[in-house]
Order: structure tokens, then sequence, then C-alpha cells
């Protein structure tokens, strides 16, 4: 999907009124859900489509709220077959006594280096120990600098030509913060195996 294609679903969404500036709305929800697409792209559409602070605000709302919604879909339908499955592994009872102590700090962390993508956080998180108030409020902390940094992305390669630099400082703090990503889970990985 390219800058004319997210500036034409943005021009079709606009041309329903009220109910195509829901469906942008609702796009950022279910691609929190069902990743069908690169987040970027949505937060891009819902840029044009609300303003940069506006399409900033419903990106981060509906990718809390999709995330929400995952992680209790998950809780409810999937936990107790998963953790049937995971009972043959030793180290999850040490990882799910950190997460139950620790919830919030390791989901909000998790949203701010991307160590994992965001769909896997949210199922993830909804199968282990966390608890459910500790994964909304880490959700909450960790999502905001992430969707900020998305949502502007988005907008700036719509904008290239008059944005190009900024883009580029964006481009490379994101670049920076995956590169710590795997670091973690580079380090994190071997720690396991090593045990």
């Amino acid at each position: 999907m390219g800058q004319w294609n997210v500036q034409h679903m943005s021009d079709v969404l606009n041309s329903y009124g009220v109910v195509g500036h829901l469906g942008g709305a609702l796009l950022a929800v279910l691609q929190t859900v069902f990743p069908f697409v690169p987040f970027v792209l949505v937060a891009g559409m819902n840029v044009l489509l609300f303003g940069l602070w506006g399409g900033l605000a419903i990106n981060y709302l509906g990718a809390c709220l999709g995330a929400v919604i995952a992680f209790y879909a998950a809780r409810h339908y999937g936990r107790s077959w998963v953790q049937k499955k995971l009972v043959k592994y030793r180290n999850i009872e040490k990882l799910n006594a950190q997460l139950e102590r620790r919830g919030m700090l390791f989901i909000a962390l998790s949203r701010l280096i991307p160590v994992l993508p965001s769909f896997a956080i949210n199922y993830g998180a909804a199968v282990m120990k966390v608890r459910a108030r500790d994964f909304i409020a880490g959700t909450l902390i960790g999502k905001a600098p992430m969707i900020w940094l998305e949502s502007l992305i988005g907008h700036d390669l719509l904008h290239f030509a008059r944005y190009k630099g900024r883009l580029l400082v964006l481009l490379a703090a994101f670049a920076v913060m995956i590169v710590i990503g795997n670091r973690f889970k580079n380090k994190w990985m071997k720690n396991e195996n090593g045990m």
C-alpha cells in the first residue's frame, strides 16, 4: 500500500463524513487486533483524515483499545489451553512470577522498546500471569511514544517533500529502537538457552 493508496483511502473515508471518520478510527482498533497491514500505514491514513494531532489521538486510543480487546479475548478464550501447553517448559513459572510482580513495567518496556510485535505482547500477556490492570497501565504508558513516532512517520512519508529532514530523524530514532529491542531479545534468548 503506497502513498497514493493511503491518500486514496483517506479521501474515500473522508467522503463518507462522520461514518468514514468512524471507519478510520475503527481501522486503528482492528489493525491492533488483526495486524493486516503495518500500523504506520493506518496511522498515516488517520493523520490525513483527522489532521496530525487528531490522527495521533485516534491512533493512540484505537491502538490501546484494540490491545485491550485482544488481551481480554485471548484471556477468555485461549488462556487455559495455552497454559496446559506451557507446563512442560521449565522457565515459564519463573517468567510468570516476574510478570505477576512487575507486569506493568514489562508491558510498558516491551511497548517502548520493540522486542516483540505488538500483537504478540497482547496475546502473550493474556495467557501469562499479567494482571489486567498492569497490562492496561503498561499499554497506556508504553504505547504513547511509539504511536506518536509511527503517526509522525506516516504523516511525514505522505508529505515527504516538506518534512524529509524530520522524517530521516524519525526513521533513525525508530531504527535505533529496533536495534535496542533486538539486543534485548538476543540477550534474553541467550539467558533462556543458558539456563
